[in-house]
């Protein structure tokens, strides 16, 4: 049994939680901390048994029957928390992203390095563990598309989240897209070397005034030569819009929208299926239960994380080009992006 703390009880604190609680039995959660923590979250965690309920992280760390930690609170405190389980001996789950500084995501992977205990730090993209990404990442790994010549990935959220969240995000490209860029390398098997990003304001003037775009494009070329593009929309009126292909030259691989039901009505009127999911927990539910069971599976059998801190990073320095691609109106090298 592997003991676990969680760091931040808000919505992905308690998403994880659940995961736990439902899917992984061999993981144990004996405390959550969270210096805001809400009236309703500490009756959830006594709810369901969390033994210690804290306001403040260390006492996660200072106690040793923890032996891993998720940290699922703000941006801004992944890099330091992570720094201090890591000196604390504890193996780490920390959501995405590490931090918006390559300095800083150096510092976390040099106090990685410098424990003397075999520590495990997995990066939380679930993407990587949805059933829809792994079949098209399986099927290129298999030859079955043949040589990559093109990617394409369209994401697109249900409502645009408020501008005072947009504020403290680091942006489309780093709070939104930053998904969809890992999806390119990860499906196409390929590095990206080169980008070219667009940005407007279609939806919400708040969100441009607070320095931010809610509609993106990136069109990229591939280390292997091949292209690749992206769309972001904040608002897809329809719901959560998640899609992807990969072609090559002996075929192509799509994934579709999730949605409630197959079942097609087809009638004199016309031919109606379902919308797509509307909310991304009920899209990604299943994918964050296995990047969880995932990360236990590597401490137990002393294996490395599918996603670690140079995925992190990659993910990163791409969100920067992105940014300067954008802020400059021109293609940006991913050489350009200095670790």
């Amino acid at each position: 049994m592997i003991n676990v703390g969680i760091i931040g009880a808000g919505r992905i604190g308690q998403v994880h939680a659940k995961s736990i609680l439902t899917g992984v039995p061999e993981a144990r959660i004996l405390a959550i901390a969270d210096p805001y923590l809400s009236e309703t979250a500490a009756a959830w965690a006594k709810q369901v048994g969390i033994e210690g309920i804290y306001r403040n992280y260390k006492q996660i760390l200072q106690d040793p029957r923890i032996e891993a930690v998720l940290i699922c609170s703000s941006t801004d405190t992944h890099a330091q928390i992570s720094i201090e389980a890591i000196e604390a001996g504890k193996h780490v789950f920390c959501e995405k992203p590490i931090d918006q500084s390559l300095e800083r995501i150096a510092a976390v992977e040099a106090a990685l390095r410098a424990s003397q205990r075999n520590l495990k730090y997995q990066v939380g993209f679930n993407r990587r563990f949805d059933h829809n990404y792994r079949a098209l990442r399986a099927a290129v790994l298999a030859g079955k598309v043949g040589e990559v010549q093109f990617v394409r990935v369209s994401s697109r959220d249900p409502e645009a989240p408020p501008a005072g969240y947009v504020a403290g995000s680091g942006g489309i490209f780093m709070d939104m897209m930053i998904h969809d860029l890992d999806m390119l390398c990860y499906l196409s098997g390929h590095e990206i070397e080169e980008l070219y990003a667009q940005g407007a304001v279609l939806i919400d003037p708040a969100i441009g005034e607070a320095g931010d775009v809610d509609s993106a494009t990136v069109s990229a070329r591939l280390s292997n030569g091949a292209l690749a593009l992206i769309d972001n929309s904040r608002k897809a009126v329809y719901g959560y819009d998640q899609r992807a292909e990969v072609f090559g030259s002996l075929g192509c691989a799509q994934s579709y929208n999730d949605t409630a039901s197959t079942a097609v009505i087809s009638t004199v009127e016309g031919v109606v299926s379902e919308k797509p999911l509307w909310f991304f927990l009920q899209r990604y539910m299943v994918s964050y239960q296995a990047e969880i069971r995932a990360f236990f599976d590597c401490i137990a059998n002393d294996t490395e994380p599918e996603v670690g801190i140079e995925s992190g990073r990659i993910s990163i320095r791409l969100a920067l080009a992105c940014k300067k691609s954008m802020a400059e109106q021109r293609p940006v090298r991913l050489s350009e992006i200095a670790d």
